[in-house]
């Protein structure tokens, strides 16, 4: 069986019976539009695009792993921003001889990990293209308060990171090496673990800026950086190598501060707070803003890879 033999509306069919609904969804998928509530009067919303070969591929996860993957880097924005995810949007190209068993899989994945944050996958589209290709907008409530955004930081403000890092670089080494374990690092590339409430809970703490990490913590600090026309500088010693990261590196030959300053996709969470703010524990400091310009790491210019860049 195919996509081409059971057609667009077919799969559209089966898709979309797997999909849940959110609270804020007033009006889901069969329709022109589908309808979120906004009770904040304004909405966040954010896309991403995932394309095989570049951003995943077929034998390296799941379609669900995928789906999972697809929705959390939409989701983590809406949370960069200081919102809670309400909808997801997606649009689907494919080979039409893809087994439509793959497409719903790839639902139950997207839904899975929406559902996480209490939003639902509410419409999209679907069309033929040699290259399996998969478009993600995010929607979400701002609850009332301003967007956090990348251009507030200032001086004397703490730097910290809510989540997980480098874990999801380090299994995408061990996956492009021909391994499988260890299974932490392998799944942390498969399905990201984003510390969703964390965003919110930022901004009620009155984080002055705020940006997930999906391109590498370097590269995203110096889009804060240049946004706020300052500098930030990072502690290596504030973060924790643990131990399957630390054998895989010995193992691989590699450095695993690599994959923690420059790896991407675990989708944490840094911002920077004014320094009387007393951060709850899953805020952890990791360094300061300052005066000048770009990221420094422990006061000397950062030398290894910065992150992801895709023309690059």
């Amino acid at each position: 069986m195919s996509v081409a033999q059971i057609g667009e509306f077919g799969l559209i069919d089966r898709v979309t019976a797997r999909l849940a609904h959110g609270p804020a969804t007033l009006l889901g998928p069969g329709d022109d539009a589908a309808v979120i509530a906004a009770p904040d009067g304004r909405v966040a919303a954010s896309t991403d695009v995932l394309v095989e070969g570049r951003h995943f591929r077929r034998d390296w996860g799941s379609a669900r792993d995928i789906g999972h993957r697809a929705a959390a880097a939409n989701l983590a924005d809406i949370a960069a921003m200081g919102g809670s995810p309400t909808a997801l949007l997606v649009a689907l190209c494919m080979p039409p001889e893809l087994d439509p068993g793959w497409a719903e899989e790839l639902a139950d994945g997207l839904a899975a990990e929406a559902a996480t944050v209490g939003a639902g996958v509410v419409g999209g589209d679907m069309s033929a293209s040699p290259t399996l290709t998969i478009a993600v907008t995010a929607l979400g409530d701002l609850g009332g308060r301003p967007p956090v955004t990348r251009s507030g930081a200032r001086p004397g403000d703490v730097v910290a990171l809510a989540g997980r890092i480098g874990h999801a670089a380090a299994g995408l080494t061990v996956l492009s090496r021909g391994f499988r374990t260890p299974r932490l690092l392998v799944e942390a590339y498969r399905r990201p673990e984003v510390p969703y409430a964390a965003g919110p809970q930022a901004a009620q703490l009155g984080a002055t800026s705020m940006i997930d990490v999906s391109d590498g913590l370097v590269a995203d600090l110096g889009h804060v950086a240049r946004a706020s026309g300052v500098g930030i500088d990072v502690r290596r010693d504030a973060f924790e190598v643990p131990r399957q990261m630390r054998d895989a590196a010995q193992a691989l030959g590699a450095d695993p501060y690599t994959w923690i300053l420059g790896g991407g996709e675990d989708h944490a969470l840094v911002a920077s707070f004014p320094p009387e703010v007393a951060l709850p524990p899953q805020w952890r400091p990791i360094g300061r803003v300052v005066d000048g310009s770009g990221v420094t790491v422990d006061g000397e210019p950062y030398a290894g890879p910065a992150g992801w860049d895709h023309f690059r």
